[in-house]
């Protein structure tokens, strides 16, 4: 139980760390969406 602090923390920011990753590509693959002609897209 003495290192509980630390192990909350370290669970913390790695959850913090994933979130900024999954958002931040999130993002820049909608900015690239939208760069990308729609006859280009076969997603669509």
């Amino acid at each position: 139980m003495d290192h509980l602090g630390f192990i909350a923390v370290v669970y913390g920011v790695t959850f913090a760390v994933i979130t900024t990753l999954v958002v931040r590509t999130v993002v820049q693959g909608r900015d690239l969406a939208s760069k990308v002609a729609d006859k280009d897209k076969p997603w669509t």
